[in-house]
């Protein structure tokens, strides 16, 4: 497969600026792999699609307040910095994203907030556009935290058209997160309500928690035409015993196994045993998902619409089938589905 096969028109009105109103409300695009055919429900409809014994496996990574804006020292000149990744612990020392990348320097002093809050210094220049800061803090570690929280902003993906607001802490974040470490939400899991757990766990569905911290990877665009040739940012997952034990029961008895996004069915598929069957892991992936691709562990899952020629795209081919998946998009552009992070889902059974 090439990059240019992931080609497909999509009216720029289509990407979502703002979620559905209700989680559950937005709708649903129902692919069956074995008769071709597509069906348009809502998401709570889901429901009807599950039984008793079948397994649903969630990413409960929490997003952080990844967006800080700043000034840079003598000039004032306006920063943005996106936390990347924390290094070290006691040091204060991140990976970063800064904008515009061409006026920090090493040694350069960088300041957030009012009263100049909180200080950083620039330490390594690592990539174009990444450096690692270190941040200059003396008060103990949940302080600094606390500060970051005080001063970050939603990290919302630049295609979304308009100011973060106070409601998009809340929504982009799935209402089970529980460990923090992403800069980008598991999208398929926005979806999800409490109420509709609830009545998917009275019909017997067990949820397996797994963590994987979604890096900005995930948006990075692939640059070669050959597919073999990208390489995936790596990410850390963790997998325990108990959510293995849920998964394997459900595979054992013949039952639903479904994985509720890419970024869940990246990790279950880089922790599989020769046998198929899911172990417990603590560790990274970098592992690139496109067709052709045998899946070893789901036997459905949950997505969002996914943009032209992107690395989640190309995953969900492989699973759905990469004509059927064309297709499928083509009808949903017609149908005026919402793409993207904020947009409506798909089920492919």
């Amino acid at each position: 497969m090439k990059l240019s096969n992931f080609r497909y028109h999509l009216p720029p009105e289509l990407i979502a600026n703002y979620p559905a109103k209700n989680r559950e409300d937005c709708r649903l695009m129902v692919l069956n792999r074995k008769t071709q055919t597509i069906e348009h429900k809502k998401f709570k409809d889901l429901l009807s699609y599950f039984s008793d014994g079948d397994a649903m496996i969630i990413n409960n990574t929490k997003v952080f307040p990844a967006r800080l804006y700043g000034t840079k020292e003598k000039t004032g000149a306006k920063i943005e910095v996106f936390l990347l990744r924390e290094l070290n612990h006691e040091a204060r020392l991140w990976d970063v994203l800064v904008d515009p990348a061409r006026k920090i320097r090493i040694g350069n002093k960088l300041y957030f907030g009012e009263d100049d809050m909180l200080v950083a210094e620039v330490i390594d220049n690592t990539t174009s556009r990444g450096r690692t800061l270190r941040f200059l803090f003396d008060g103990p570690y949940h302080e600094f935290k606390k500060t970051i929280e005080s001063l970050g902003e939603t990290p919302l993906p630049k295609l979304i058209k308009r100011p973060v607001e106070a409601e998009d802490k809340e929504r982009y974040q799935t209402i089970y997160a529980k460990h923090e470490g992403a800069v980008a939400a598991p999208t398929a899991g926005l979806h999800f309500s409490r109420e509709l757990m609830k009545r998917l766990e009275l019909k017997g569905v067990s949820f397996a928690e797994i963590t994987l911290h979604v890096g900005l990877g995930t948006f990075r665009s692939v640059d070669v035409e050959d597919l073999s040739k990208h390489k995936m940012d790596s990410e850390q997952f963790i997998i325990e015993e108990k959510a293995v034990q849920i998964v394997n029961k459900a595979k054992e008895n013949k039952k639903k196994v479904c994985c509720v996004g890419t970024t869940t069915s990246r990790a279950i598929e880089s922790a599989v045993t020769i046998s198929g069957m899911l172990k417990p892991f603590n560790g990274w992936t970098n592992k690139f998902i496109f067709p052709p691709y045998d899946f070893n562990v789901a036997n459905s899952m949950i997505t969002n619409f996914h943009l032209p020629q992107s690395t989640l795209m190309m995953h969900i081919a492989a699973f759905a089938g990469f004509d059927f998946l064309m297709k499928a998009y083509k009808e949903a552009v017609t149908e005026k589905y919402k793409f993207f992070t904020y947009g409506d889902a798909m089920l492919i059974i």
